[in-house]
């Protein structure tokens, strides 16, 4: 007998997916301004069928981008899925400066097959027990009209009721809201689950997160997917994936948001981000619990058979897949959370690449109608602003959830514990320096690139005065090694005797350098990733935005051969920088020796010419803000430079006569040099 019904009902499979012929891909989305097809409903092999009346298309708007207005966000939403079509940021522009409009933080992304994916859409919605999904994202929910309450806020309605196909009678019944605070960054969105039949039912649904982020780097697309994790001592963490740690060459790629790795953490957020700004969807927390415990860790489906979507005609068809070998549970068995990687021409850097986040929710029970326990509320919050750490302290939740997390800076060799406190300090610091007049971003930059120079300059000048006693000591320890090449033991020996004999440490050339470097890091991140910088000025003529190329003269792109770069723009701070590169590499003490063959000194030369241009070349498009905190730092360095040659040249003069230079110390006096040790203690 179980034979028999297993053959009636593969045949009948067999038959649903002849109807169903048509490519799931070969679907054509509906546009939000034409008339929504007949509705849809959705069949499959068993019993009790469900459908979903699909509305007639509408987008409503919450919230403004004027800023009289009180609203620092303005929400287009999208009965398609109950969505966010777009989001746009009141207090920030497009960066544009003929035609600035606001800016726009969120907007669909494209998929391959021309279908839009829209931020905060309801996706699968499962029925554990008959094992049927709704495509809820492509159909379009009934819209209610904006409410606006007393204290200015509006709220938005969606509704969309799933039916038993045979009687029409309701079954489940979706309400959610979206509400937009003035002068608020959160969104709050709330999606509300009703049983309405007599029985118990059984669901589990997905929901896309925010995705569409805009590009902010006009040399490079910073865009990164970021998780909030807080550990078992209560510190709270981010784990980031990289936009190029998805397989680029894919039309569609997944990854996931911590992986087992993070199993035992709580989970608290999850955003895009990219240079300047964020979208962080976080799901609430219910019954006072101190994160939220519904989003899946492991999404598995009930049974051992799969289920396939196929359209034909405006209707929607489920039908069973038998699997064979590997049931449908560990099948599709994945986190719960993670990040999504969209290119819908499946080329690499072709410009319309895009990211987004999907969570998986718990399955929940729902009892029959009337009883206690027969709905369930799932409440989120959506962050749209600013990475800014004077925001994001000022603010209690965004402290607790730890949305300084979404803050990367470039920590290069150096740890970013390290990195992190600096750059943040640095911050801190150029936006009390900025409190002054005249109130401007790249005078700051400027001075506090002097201010760091001159408190290095004692560590800079040691290692200079290491460097030049080593280059002078070239030539004999040349010849220690070519006396001693046969014997590594006496050839150390002896060069640290001379080392020791002259007062050169090896470690004091390099132990200035290493300490430099994490500040250098540091103020190189605070100026790159602060979003003060962002359509700030310097002068009214020349750099006007100090988070884009200063661009002096603009003129059609044109592509650089053999590298592919395409300019735009002549850019004058690049090449005053190679101009200060070229001045710091000459007054620099020389590393080749003086007994070196001609060809190691036109070699020396080569790199020296190479340095010079590399770097201008490489930042060329970089903002004009982050290349003038470099041509300060090294015009600074350049008459640091010459300071220290000169000392050192003083210092020179007064050893060739036997003599240290007079000091408060001796009276007045010069006394002879005496031999210094190679450590101090």
């Amino acid at each position: 007998m179980r034979g028999i019904l297993t053959v009636v009902i593969a045949g009948f499979c067999l038959f649903c997916g002849w109807l169903a012929r048509p490519a799931y891909g070969d679907r054509s989305g509906s546009d939000a301004n034409s008339p929504a097809k007949e509705a849809p409903q959705l069949r499959a092999a068993d019993t009790i069928c469900f459908g979903v009346n699909n509305a007639p298309a509408r987008t409503i708007t919450l919230g403004s981008v004027n800023r009289k207005s009180g609203f620092k966000l303005r929400v287009e939403l999208s009965s398609k899925g109950a969505a966010i079509r777009k989001a746009a940021l009141s207090e920030f522009d497009n960066g544009d400066s003929k035609d600035p409009q606001p800016l726009t933080i969120l907007s669909p992304v494209q998929e391959k097959n021309g279908n839009e994916v829209l931020a905060m859409a309801n996706g699968s919605f499962v029925f554990v027990g008959p094992k049927l999904q709704l495509p809820l994202d492509k159909l379009h929910w009934q819209t209610f009209d904006v409410e606006t309450s007393p204290d200015g806020s509006q709220m938005a309605q969606f509704e969309a009721i799933i039916k038993v196909e045979d009687t029409g009678r309701p079954a489940v019944k979706l309400v959610k809201t979206y509400k937009v605070i003035p002068n608020s960054y959160l969104l709050d969105c709330r999606l509300t689950i009703e049983n309405l039949t007599d029985t118990e039912q059984k669901v589990q649904f997905n929901l896309t997160g925010p995705v569409g982020i805009g590009q902010e780097d006009v040399s490079r697309d910073d865009k990164k997917v970021v998780g909030g994790f807080r550990d078992s001592r209560g510190q709270i963490f981010g784990i980031r994936i990289n936009e190029t740690s998805f397989d680029s060459h894919k039309t569609f790629a997944e990854e996931i948001i911590g992986g087992e790795e993070q199993k035992n953490q709580e989970f608290l957020w999850a955003a895009i981000v990219n240079k300047y700004f964020a979208a962080i969807v976080v799901p609430l927390p219910e019954n006072g619990k101190n994160f939220c415990d519904w989003i899946s860790g492991k999404q598995t489906q009930a049974g051992e058979r799969g289920i396939i979507f196929k359209e034909r005609k405006g209707l929607y068809y489920a039908f069973l897949r038998l699997i064979t070998g590997k049931s449908y549970k560990e099948e599709v068995e994945k986190t719960g959370r993670f990040g999504r990687f969209y290119n819908p021409d499946g080329q690499s850097a072709s410009g319309d690449e895009n990211i987004g986040v999907g969570l998986d929710i718990d399955f929940a029970s729902l009892e029959p109608v009337g009883q206690t326990k027969s709905s369930k509320t799932y409440n989120f919050n959506l962050y749209l602003g600013p990475k800014d750490k004077s925001l994001f302290d000022k603010n209690d939740l965004y402290r607790k959830l730890g949305f300084v997390q979404t803050i990367d800076f470039m920590a290069c060799c150096c740890p970013a514990s390290i990195i992190n406190p600096l750059a943040f300090g640095i911050l801190a610091i150029m936006k009390w320096m900025y409190g002054f007049p005249p109130h401007n971003y790249g005078v700051v930059i400027i001075i506090l690139v002097f201010l760091v120079r001159l408190a290095m300059h004692p560590i800079t000048r040691m290692s200079q005065v290491s460097m030049s006693k080593f280059s002078k000591l070239a030539p004999k320890a040349e010849e220690l090694k070519k006396k001693y090449a046969n014997n590594k033991a006496e050839l150390n020996k002896q060069l640290m005797q001379l080392y020791r004999k002259q007062g050169a440490s090896p470690v004091m050339s390099f132990l200035p350098m290493m300490v430099q470097m994490p500040i250098w890091i540091a103020l190189y991140s605070a100026i790159y990733a602060s979003i003060e910088l962002r359509g700030a000025p310097f002068l009214p003529f020349w750099i006007t935005n100090l988070s884009a190329p200063d661009a002096v003269v603009r003129f059609s792109t044109i592509t650089v051969p053999l590298f592919s770069w395409k300019i735009n723009s002549l850019n004058l701070l690049p090449i005053l920088m190679g101009v200060a590169f070229y001045l710091q590499q000459k007054l620099m003490p020389s590393q080749t020796p003086a007994a070196a063959t001609p060809q190691a000194a036109q070699q020396q030369k080569m790199m020296m010419v190479m340095m010079t241009g590399l770097f201008p070349l490489m930042l060329y498009r970089a903002p004009s803000g982050l290349n003038l905190y470099i041509m300060a730092s090294t015009f600074a360095g350049v008459v640091e430079q010459y300071v220290i040659r000169k000392h050192i040249r003083k210092k020179e003069e007064a050893e060739s006569t036997g003599l240290v230079a007079t000091t408060s110390k001796t009276g007045g006096k010069a006394k002879k040099k005496k031999p210094k040790p190679f450590f101090r203690f």
